[in-house]
């Protein structure tokens, strides 16, 4: 039988262990996190979008705003604060019992909607900077405790309009 030759690195015997080493290493740090799964994806943050957003006719200084915010992500959020151009300022309010009152914040559930409606949980535009009429557009800016600011063109309707999907 022929025996194989091993070969040697002259003069370089730990630049071989040194390369190996390295390479170990290397592959080491693209293990990520701790984690079993991948990096982040579509369960492990919100993925938010809104619709359905309108504002009746102002009759007053005051006016409000109806629209609902969907989450398709894994992780809830929450709806914090509300800029316009169209008012000094936004306030977001629930009703409860038929009562209306300012609050903080209103949850966005996982796979779920939080419906701003006629009636429920609104935006009270407060000191209109302008009287949006019917036919224009009021831009909004909706912030949220994890995801980025939403801009949306809300649509001024009718004093009376009723949405036909009863929101």
């Amino acid at each position: 039988m022929r025996r194989l030759a091993r070969r040697r690195f002259p003069g370089r015997p730990h630049a071989f262990t040194a390369v190996a080493v390295a390479g170990v290493l290397t592959l080491a740090g693209c293990g990520g996190t701790d984690s079993d799964g991948p990096g982040p994806g579509p369960d492990d943050e919100a993925d938010l979008s809104v619709g359905s957003a309108y504002m009746p006719q102002p009759v007053s200084d005051m006016a409000a705003g109806f629209l609902v915010i969907s989450n398709g992500g894994g992780v809830a959020d929450r709806l914090t604060s509300v800029s316009s151009d169209a008012a000094d300022r936004v306030t977001v309010h629930e009703t409860v019992d038929g009562s209306m009152r300012e609050v903080n914040a209103l949850d966005i559930p996982a796979r779920g909607s939080l419906v701003l409606e006629s009636g429920g949980n609104h935006l009270m535009f407060e000191q209109l900077t302008r009287q949006p009429k019917q036919g224009q557009k009021v831009s909004v800016e909706l912030r949220f405790a994890h995801s980025d600011p939403v801009t949306v063109e809300i649509p001024v309707k009718p004093a009376t309009y009723t949405p036909k999907h009863g929101h």
